[in-house]
């Protein structure tokens, strides 16, 4: 049996929609290890501040707290939020610009020791305002945040620059890992290669490449759970290898995305022992340019690369084989800041006659004196989609005269290349958690205000109009506002390529109970609601 559950992310603002899944609800069954593929071969460092993977998250998140996020019932409410740490969720003060959290009391480290309020505002701190020699990957979003102070063992404020609807589901991101203030005092880069938190699971072990272990934290302030005696995330960056396991009952499930052929594939085979969950999916690939290496710093061949990809004709051969489905510009689609098709029609790469569009992309190449131009192209070593992305790329950019060379590398040496600069053109991705468009677009500022975009330009124009738009309260303004950066970025000085958006499906084993999708593989992987039903 199959059983779909259906979400429309309707952006920020709007509530997405939960088809009705069949059943009635059941009581949670207590005990069994859930054995899970991590679609990674190992995560680049263990600390959540640091990182943007999945691969960071899926291994990471079941032994971590966090202040606030999304309900574990309903992942892809993008208006509603639930105290993790907090008693409540509180009401605003000084119109709008101050929240004011009281600490759970009865919230223990895994070391036995107690977590305070003071903890909880170090780690915020460092990632608000990071300590010299510390990356905080999403530092942009927390740009209105002023102050954040713990008065008491039991109380966190943040005062705010200005009020904004954009701070609770910034707040709510769940990379935003509570870390003991003691050890960060000592040493800020401990998490990395690290872990101790005060989560549902408590770390058991580590095996580099292989596995992570952990089980059950019988001190988990959430009574009752998890219901789980323990976790064990397996890493295997082949498809055919993570497929093969679920078919085989050897992982109930991986929780990042499968394409509709090996969806096909574990139906057929498995039928009534599996179900599946498929989700619209704020998730894309997007091609970094490295302008700091010639000839990208020319904007006419950046621009020519853009007006070679035909997005509406590659979108649906794409769809049939990779977890891709639908052309946007850099606003998830389905969001009411998001691009309609004739607004992005007037965009490089989205011109509706392609012929004309690599006409001028020939034109400009030969203008630029790059004819010829052959480039190395760095890609990720991950299947879906990064491959499929990256192939379909190089077959584009051949249709206009350019040879590329694509370099797949393992996911560590893919951030050493972005964040050191060393490759030509990069296969990045902009995946995001909640939906908050007003947010999620920071990846296209500079380097300077956005430390995880990796195009290394300087471009005050960009930053201009994202405040702009980020400050804007009207809403008809603020969309306007939106098509102005867009424009700038992906067509004026073609800084990036949004390649089409993923769509997430999850083949999941029956058994596997208390788990929802959301339109984020970043989404709801504490894991402490999870049971299993044998």
């Amino acid at each position: 049996m199959v059983v779909r559950k259906g979400l429309l992310a309707a952006g920020l603002g709007l509530v997405a929609v939960i088809a009705a899944s069949s059943g009635n609800a059941q009581t949670p069954k207590k005990g069994g290890t859930l054995t899970f593929m991590i679609p990674a071969d190992s995560p680049p460092s263990f600390d959540g501040h640091r990182e943007t993977t999945f691969a960071t998250v899926h291994a990471t998140a079941p032994f971590y707290s966090v202040l606030i996020r999304v309900p574990p019932d309903n992942p892809a409410s993008t208006t509603e939020f639930v105290c993790d740490l907090c008693t409540e969720m509180p009401k605003p003060t000084d119109d709008g610009k101050t929240y004011t959290f009281k600490i759970r009391p009865d919230v223990k480290w895994h070391d036995g020791s107690k977590l305070t309020a003071k903890d909880v505002a170090a780690s915020w701190n460092r990632i608000v305002f990071p300590p010299p020699g510390v990356t905080s990957a999403r530092v942009t979003y927390y740009a209105m945040v002023d102050k954040i102070e713990a008065p008491d063992d039991n109380t966190v404020v943040f005062r705010l620059k200005r009020a904004t609807t954009a701070f609770l589901p910034a707040l709510a991101d769940p990379f935003t890992y509570i870390y003991k203030k003691e050890i960060l005092d000592k040493d800020q880069k401990w998490y990395e290669k690290n872990i101790m938190g005060s989560g549902p699971f408590k770390f058991a072990s580590y095996e580099i490449g292989q596995s992570i272990k952990g089980v059950r934290n019988p001190d988990y302030y959430h009574k009752g759970q998890p219901y789980l005696d323990a976790i064990e995330g397996i890493f295997a960056d082949k498809q055919s290898v993570r497929v093969e396991a679920i078919r085989g009952d050897r992982a109930a499930m991986e929780f990042r995305g499968m394409p509709p052929s090996a969806r096909d594939q574990l139906v057929k085979e498995a039928g009534k022992d599996v179900v599946v969950q498929d989700s619209d999916w704020n998730c894309g690939n997007i091609v970094s340019y490295n302008h700091k290496k010639k000839p990208f710093d020319d904007v006419r061949v950046r621009r020519a690369l853009s007006l070679a990809v035909d997005h509406w004709g590659g979108a649906p051969a794409l769809s049939k084989i990779a977890i891709v489905r639908t052309p946007g510009g850099i606003v998830f689609p389905g969001s009411p800041l998001a691009a309609n098709k004739e607004e992005l029609q007037q965009i490089a790469g989205f011109w509706p006659d392609i012929e004309k569009s690599r006409a001028e992309a020939k034109r400009l190449l030969k203008e630029a004196g790059h004819e010829n131009l052959k480039f190395e192209l760095t890609n990720r070593n991950v299947d879906q989609p990064y491959k499929f992305v990256g192939t379909w790329l190089i077959g584009e950019w051949k249709k206009i005269g350019v040879t590329v060379e694509q370099k797949v590398v393992p996911t560590g040496p893919w951030f050493a290349a972005m964040r050191g600069g060393t490759f030509d053109v990069v296969v990045d991705a902009n995946c995001q958690s909640v939906v908050n468009p007003v947010l999620d677009t920071a990846k296209y500022l500079p380097k300077k205000v956005y430390p995880e975009s990796y195009g290394d330009y300087d471009d005050p124009k960009s930053i201009e109009l994202y405040n702009a738009m980020t400050q804007e309260t009207d809403p008809a303004k603020q969309r306007a506002a939106m098509r102005a950066y867009e424009k700038h970025t992906l067509d004026t000085e073609a800084h990036s390529i949004v390649t089409p958006y993923w769509y997430r499906i999850l083949v999941i084993r029956s058994y596997v109970k208390g788990w929802k999708i959301s339109p984020s593989h970043y989404l709801n992987q504490d894991l402490a609601n999870v049971w299993l039903d044998k």
